[in-house]
């Protein structure tokens, strides 16, 4: 299991989040996936409101609206003993907002944006179509042995898009 050291903040006002042993798993389980865990590794999940959320998407990605997931990997100019990966900013409306439309439980929909930013945080992308596939098959394994399904699937087994 990977040494993880996670820092879960939760802005004011924000009720019926994960509690952070459910953020703490999902991390985790990206991680060992990876196998990521021969060095102790720290992040930071912070779970705002639409507001933070659009100023922070406006400010560091010139985009004026709430997203799901922000993803601030940290780049380390020196060597350190532990990893930091950086930091999550998940916004919770956004979040719960998209598992009503895509029609998946509010839990299922949080692991997916937990586990699609932390890869983000390790270097995983979906710009291009070659990188987008690899990291949605790497989702749907992490989903799938955390007995998730296919966050890209409905019910018609149409592909849905998530940024």
């Amino acid at each position: 299991m990977a040494d993880l050291t996670l820092d879960y903040q939760l802005a004011d006002g924000i009720p019926n989040a994960p509690d952070e042993n459910a953020v703490y798993s999902w991390v985790a389980a990206t991680l060992d996936y990876l196998e990521q865990n021969d060095k102790a590794v720290e992040l930071t999940v912070r779970v705002v409101a639409i507001d933070e959320a659009q100023e922070l998407n406006l400010e560091f990605r010139s985009k004026d609206y709430a997203t799901n997931v922000l993803s601030f990997p940290f780049n380390s100019p020196v060597e350190l003993p532990i990893i930091l990966l950086g930091d999550l900013v998940i916004c919770q409306n956004v979040v719960e907002r998209e598992a009503k439309e895509q029609q998946k439980s509010a839990i299922a929909h949080w692991t997916h944006m937990v586990i699609h930013g932390t890869l983000h945080l390790l270097g995983y992308d979906h710009i291009e179509e070659n990188e987008a596939e690899e990291m949605e098959q790497i989702e749907r394994n992490i989903l799938a042995d955390l007995g998730i399904p296919d966050p890209y699937q409905t019910t018609d087994n149409m592909e849905l898009n998530t940024q």
